[in-house]
């Protein structure tokens, strides 16, 4: 190794890098910012101008796209023809090339960002040098993270070059690095220009963590999250205490975050297997989760639990007296931290609520290709609410087919739901048939059936459905209506003295 150039936008470690690169004999080739922090350094530094006899121009636009550049990056080293052309115009290979990139993510992170300054941050001779020396990489070492200049100075050290294996590892990780920063431009400009789904849909994340099994122990997985992802999320959730997540509870504190989001009041949802089993509402996070707990104190057991308020000590020591995976809020007073991590194995997490809601995509991956489409963020606003019975709903029951209908949309379809008095008391979830789904609801509720509202996250197909909760008790319906069949519904609800509101939404959840 004779000669590297070195060109880094994230100086962590650059400086005694290149001393001990300098110490082994290598010449080290440096440009502008990079240049000046390694001579203050103390390294010695040859500047691209002197490799190109060419200045630095257009603001710097313009520095390393040079034949004195690529074609030392580009030779095939063992190629008589082209030692022979590097030979006949005075061209030095470069052995090794440590590159990263013009700060774009975090340039758009910032909400002062203007458009002009996001344009300014795309780096060109960065990618150009990484894409170059990552394809020889045969021959050229490349190295785009500070995190791998142990292991490359290690190597050079021991056995005086970097070996094969490893420079193949740094060339694909190169790729990744710029694949990464591409889809990042892309993603910006495409969003500026308002398109939703272009001709290619290009994303990327990062890892956040590996994971030590996904849904079973026989298979791998690893979290990985947007790099610009939204606040309000699991995937840039605070970890305060417990074990590492798993990919299950990965799974659930995500369904358990969307639903609690739904509300305004002190709300409370419990979730297991990305179903709701227990989601209670009231006028503090300990009266909400009384109701939440009551709802269902069987499927609550082993389930994640999430506030949209600050846990206080009264409602810790309720989590306590129970086995739970995880608790999620925005904050724990310090009662309710001394209290809950006492329990050592509970997980307990942060999440800022305070986030705008932003139009997103959800990509669901399929053998060969990925569905696309907005979030399902509709709700009893956006809904086209009128009441089709004779009878219209209470001020009780409106309550409570405003919170069924709020719910229902995160269970699984065919789903049927079942709430009263600000709480959830009957979950039928992932039924092949909507009467079906009713009946494993009433039967869960049992005696709460009485006087509760229904959801349904579809209309009905026949009137089986009102029938079945006409047995049992129920008074109040909420449902979208669309079937060929809904007067036969309507008759049936007059028949039993239900109120019935129609929405003229679906929200389908499979």
């Amino acid at each position: 190794m004779k000669r590297a150039l070195i060109s880094v936008s994230n100086k962590e470690g650059i400086v005694p890098f290149a001393k001990k690169l300098e110490a082994g004999g290598v010449e080290i080739v440096s440009t502008g910012g990079t240049s000046r922090i390694l001579k203050e350094g103390g390294v010695k530094v040859t500047g691209i101008s002197d490799v190109t006899g060419f200045p630095e121009i257009l603001d710097g636009r313009v520095k390393t796209l040079h034949p004195f550049i690529h074609s030392g990056l580009l030779a095939v080293r063992d190629s008589g023809d082209h030692l022979k052309q590097l030979e006949e115009h005075s061209i030095t290979p470069i052995d090794l090339v440590v590159v990263n990139l013009y700060p774009f993510k975090e340039t758009i992170e910032n909400p002062d960002t203007g458009f002009e300054d996001a344009i300014e941050n795309i780096d060109i001779g960065g990618p150009s040098m990484l894409r170059a020396a990552a394809k020889n990489h045969k021959f050229v070492t490349v190295v785009t993270d500070p995190e791998d200049y142990e292991k490359v100075l290690n190597e050079w050290l021991e056995h005086n070059e970097v070996l094969a294996e490893t420079k193949r590892q740094l060339a694909a990780k190169v790729f990744r690095h710029t694949a990464a920063y591409d889809a990042m431009i892309a993603s910006y400009l495409t969003e500026q220009t308002g398109e939703r789904y272009p001709e290619t849909y290009t994303i990327t994340y990062e890892k956040k963590q590996d994971l030590r099994y996904g849904e079973n122990p026989h298979q791998q997985a690893a979290f990985y999250r947007e790099p610009i992802g939204p606040v309000s999320s699991i995937a840039n959730a605070i970890q305060l205490h417990g074990k590492e997540l798993s990919y299950n509870n990965i799974n659930d504190a995500e369904a358990a975050l969307s639903i609690v989001k739904e509300f305004g009041q002190p709300a409370a949802v419990a979730v297991k297997h990305m179903n709701p089993c227990g989601v209670g509402a009231g006028e503090t996070v300990s009266a909400a989760f009384n109701k939440a707990f009551e709802a269902d104190p069987v499927s609550i057991f082993g389930g994640i639990i999430a506030f949209n308020k600050e846990v206080d000590a009264a409602t810790a020591q309720k989590l306590r007296e129970i086995f739970l995976e995880i608790v999620i809020a925005p904050t724990f007073t310090q009662e309710a931290l001394d209290i809950l991590t006492e329990k050592k194995n509970l997980r307990l997490l942060t999440v800022s609520l305070d986030e705008e809601p932003l139009e997103r995509s959800k990509i669901t991956s399929i053998h060969g290709g990925a569905l696309v489409q907005e979030e399902d963020r509709k709700g009893f606003l956006d809904a086209d609410v009128r009441v089709v019975t004779e009878r219209e709903p209470t001020e009780k029951e409106w309550q409570d087919l405003k919170l069924a209908w709020k719910v229902v949309k995160h269970v699984k379809s065919n789903a049927i739901l079942l709430a009263k008095e600000e709480m959830t008391v009957g979950v039928g979830a992932g039924q092949m048939n909507r009467v079906g789904a009713a009946k494993i609801a009433i039967e869960q509720a049992g005696g709460k059936a009485e006087g509760a509202s229904m959801g349904s996250d579809a209309f009905f197909p026949m009137h089986d459905t009102v029938e079945e909760a006409g047995k049992a008790g129920i008074t109040a319906i909420i449902q979208p209506g669309g079937s060929i069949k809904d007067e036969d519904s309507i008759k049936k609800a007059n028949e039993l003295g239900i109120a019935m509101v129609f929405t003229g939404m679906r929200h389908f959840k499979h």
